[in-house]
């Protein structure tokens, strides 16, 4: 994540890699959130959540 702008990378990876697979099977809500931080502005560029259970 070197840009300024965030890119939804985040989530992505965090949907690839298959991250909440083993929480849905208890029934409760599940969330993701990422975050992307920028190497340029060594801060955080963007944050997002999806309810994925």
């Amino acid at each position: 994540m070197a840009g300024k702008e965030p890119t939804g990378e985040a989530i992505a990876q965090l949907k690839a890699r298959g991250y909440a697979d083993k929480y849905r099977a208890d029934g409760r809500p599940v969330y993701l959130l990422g975050v992307e931080f920028s190497a340029d502005v060594r801060n955080i560029v963007g944050w997002d959540w999806v309810a994925v259970g």
